[in-house]
């Protein structure tokens, strides 16, 4: 990749409508450009959907798409999110896993909105219809109560109804963080630890972990993230300081889905050579 448009930002994290974005990846291309980026990672859930779509978007605009994905993981009753980028789509494991995945959570979904529809009025039928085709999950649960008035907004949804402890919420099948790790890995991807030091949901994963993590080929963390705490951002500039891994910083753009706006939380154009260098599996898409 030659000079990654070291001048303008760099955002490595976000999300269009192919999982729980507002915006196709055309529309996310366009609006990364418009907001002055001069490089921007496509992660959606679970899913390399958009990576064709978004690099043809990107054709003649000046802006470097770095195609990813956020892959789900769980440790124990945690979900640990995995920024996985530059990794080969046709990796089989990946292709097996990822549909897993997808399907657990539509499965998921289908028996969290027959619980709420026992207290709300609000139909399945209705949630698929905020999908857009991507791949469903909890956000789409939230348009469709914001959609029929229950909650004002998805962030309220997830404050209320769609929270943990809010009587109907159920875990759907991911792997484990170490076998996540390996799989990005396997598929010539460079992994890094998405949000790891949220407020409330999980706390930075301890130091033993990280390390097992570091072992079988995790290469950084996010620590600028809206999300993250604080001291959490603190103790990951340490822990990326120990095991040398890249730091990076990024929106975790949702459209209208959410209040992150782009390049809020930029990433350094070191940082992103250090992962275009590890890659193996794809490169990124630049004029």
């Amino acid at each position: 990749m030659s000079s990654p448009i070291a001048s303008r930002p760099i955002d490595l994290h976000t999300h269009s409508s192919v999982s729980d974005g507002t915006e196709t990846p055309t529309q996310l291309v366009r609006a990364a450009v418009a907001a002055g980026l001069g490089t921007v990672g496509l992660t959606d859930h679970d899913s390399t959907a958009g990576w064709q779509e978004a690099r043809g978007a990107a054709r003649g605009t000046g802006l470097t798409v770095v195609p990813g994905m956020e892959l789900s993981t769980n440790l124990g009753p945690a979900s640990v999110h995995m920024l996985a980028y530059l990794f080969d789509p046709s990796n089989a494991r990946i292709v097996a896993e990822t549909a897993r995945i997808r399907d657990g959570r539509l499965h998921r979904a289908e028996r969290i909105v027959e619980r709420i529809a026992r207290d709300y009025d609000v139909t399945w039928d209705e949630v698929v219809a905020q999908s857009d085709g991507g791949v469903l999950g909890r956000p789409h649960i939230a348009d469709a109560l914001v959609a029929k008035g229950i909650v004002p907004n998805r962030s309220a949804a997830f404050e209320s109804i769609l929270h943990w402890q809010g009587g109907y919420y159920e875990k759907y099948y991911a792997p484990s963080p170490l076998e996540g790790v390996r799989m990005i890995v396997g598929a010539g991807g460079v992994p890094v630890l998405a949000h790891p030091a949220t407020h409330g949901r999980w706390r930075v994963l301890d130091r033993d972990t990280i390390a097992e993590l570091v072992d079988a080929g995790l290469a950084g963390l996010e620590v600028g993230h809206r999300d993250n705490t604080d001291d959490g951002r603190a103790r990951l500039l340490e822990l990326a300081d120990e095991f040398d891994l890249v730091v990076t910083g990024s929106s975790d753009y949702h459209g209208a889905g959410k209040p992150n706006r782009l390049a809020e939380n930029t990433t350094t154009p070191e940082a992103l050579a250090r992962i275009v260098e590890r890659a193996t599996g794809a490169a990124p898409f630049a004029d």
